[in-house]
């Protein structure tokens, strides 16, 4: 079996345009997040006090200097409360809700990387790359439940005799393109870990 035969890729391969439109709405939504936080600070101000109050950057802070301890607690943050609660369970209840709150997510996620500093420009650049392997993932898991929905509501169009056996099938296919998207989320939290660690401060000497 060729990596092109492999079920995920098939699954994608048949829903291209889906895919596609995806990426472009997923990067969209984010770089008008982003775009708002420059345009107008105190959004961004905003979730950065956000981070501040419920701990989220004092765990950041006390978890770099042991990038594997932090990596496995980015895989967890990006599998357990992105992947499976905020964008797999929703969609499991309600057809295509884990797509909306994605889209919340994404919008809130480019106004929070607004950078406060100099050094948070710098590190930035190599995050850029963190911010591709992830959104990779979680495109992944939208395109699942994209197609658990449509197969869901549409049970004739996968040629399902109801819609339990819709919703089953849709689960297969959203079974199949986890796997791909676990793999990523290993990749980027891994790399979002080191490169913190490793890659910032000695980029930040060379370019300030």
């Amino acid at each position: 079996m060729t990596v092109r035969q492999w079920r995920p890729f098939r699954i994608i391969g048949e829903n291209t345009g889906v895919y596609l439109m995806a990426n472009a709405a997923a990067y969209g939504i984010f770089l008008v997040g982003f775009a708002l936080g420059l345009a107008f600070p105190h959004l961004s101000q905003a979730q950065y006090t956000r981070l501040e109050d419920d701990g989220t950057a004092d765990l950041v802070r006390s978890l770099i200097a042991s990038p594997w301890l932090f990596a496995l607690t980015i895989l967890a943050v990006n599998t357990l409360k992105m992947g499976a609660f905020t964008i797999i369970a929703p969609s499991l209840i309600v057809p295509f809700a884990g797509i909306a709150l994605f889209a919340y997510w994404a919008l809130t996620t480019g106004m929070t990387l607004v950078p406060q500093s100099d050094l948070g420009w710098i590190a930035l650049i190599p995050h850029s790359l963190t911010l591709i392997v992830e959104f990779q993932a979680y495109l992944l898991l939208l395109l699942g439940v994209y197609l658990l929905g449509t197969y869901w509501v549409h049970p004739q169009a996968v040629g399902a005799e109801n819609r339990r056996q819709a919703y089953l099938l849709g689960l297969r296919d959203l079974g199949w393109l986890a796997l791909p998207a676990l793999a990523l989320f290993v990749v980027g939290a891994i790399y979002e870990s080191f490169s913190l660690r490793y890659f910032v401060r000695p980029l930040a000497d060379w370019l300030l």
